[in-house]
C-alpha cells in the first residue's frame, strides 16, 4: 500500500484526532466517536461525533461516513486515532479507512500493546479470527517519543512514511504525552457520557 507524500509538513497541519467515550463492562448498546479537527497541536477547528456498537463490528463503516460527510474532509492531512479498538473490541480497519477516505493513518497507544492477550480476549467474542486479521494487518508497532524521553509513546502507520509520522506526532503533543487531538477527544467523548471531563498527561 503506497504511502501519501508529505512535501511539506505545516505547524498547522490539519489533523482528525478520533477517540471514544467510556462505559461499563457490562454495557451493551451503542458509544459516542468523537473525532476533533486540529491545526498541528494547537488549534482546535471543528468536531466531529457519531457512534458504534460495544463490542460490534460497525467501527469502521461508521468513521468513515462520519469523515466522508464531513466538510473538513478536504483539508484534512492526517487521520490519528487511539488505538485500534473502540467500544471495547469494535475493531477498527485502517486500511480500509486509507482506501476510502485517502487519508494516511497514525494509530496511536500510550503502552504497548500486548497482542497475545489481545488475541486472547478476542476469543470470547463473535468473528474473533476476523478481528484478529484486521489487527494484525495494522502494521509494525514503532516507539516515538514525544515529551519525555523516557516515556515513548507507541504508533502504527497507514499510508505515511515513518518519517513524517514522527514529525507529525511530535508536532502536535504539544501539552500531554500524546497529540492533542487526541486528548481533546478524549475529553470530548468523556464529558458526552459522564456529563464533565478531565485532563490526562
Amino acid at each position: 500500500m503506497r504511502s501519501v507524500k508529505f512535501w511539506q509538513i505545516k505547524p498547522e497541519i490539519r489533523i482528525l484526532g478520533v477517540d471514544d467515550g467510556p462505559f461499563v463492562p457490562d454495557y451493551r448498546g451503542r458509544v459516542p466517536l468523537v473525532g476533533v479537527v486540529f491545526r498541528g497541536g494547537s488549534w482546535l477547528d471543528g468536531v466531529m461525533i457519531t457512534d458504534v456498537e460495544k463490542d460490534g463490528m460497525d467501527a469502521t463503516e461508521r468513521l468513515v461516513e462520519m469523515l466522508l460527510r464531513s466538510r473538513h474532509l478536504g483539508q484534512l492531512r492526517v487521520l490519528m486515532v487511539d488505538g485500534v479498538t473502540f467500544a471495547g473490541f469494535n475493531v477498527l480497519d485502517v486500511r480500509e479507512v486509507f482506501r476510502k477516505t485517502g487519508l494516511p493513518v497514525v494509530v496511536i497507544s500510550r503502552e504497548l500493546p500486548e497482542m497475545a492477550d489481545i488475541r486472547q480476549a478476542l476469543r470470547h467474542l463473535p468473528r474473533w479470527k476476523e478481528r484478529w486479521q484486521i489487527i494484525k494487518g495494522t502494521g509494525k508497532i514503532y516507539p516515538v517519543t514525544t515529551k519525555s524521553q523516557d516515556r515513548p509513546i507507541y504508533m502504527q502507520l497507514v499510508g505515511i512514511k515513518r518519517e513524517d509520522a514522527e514529525r507529525i506526532v511530535r508536532l502536535s503533543s504539544t501539552r500531554s504525552l500524546v497529540p492533542e487531538p487526541l486528548r481533546v477527544a478524549h475529553l470530548i467523548a468523556t464529558a458526552i457520557v459522564r456529563g464533565e471531563s478531565y485532563g490526562r498527561v
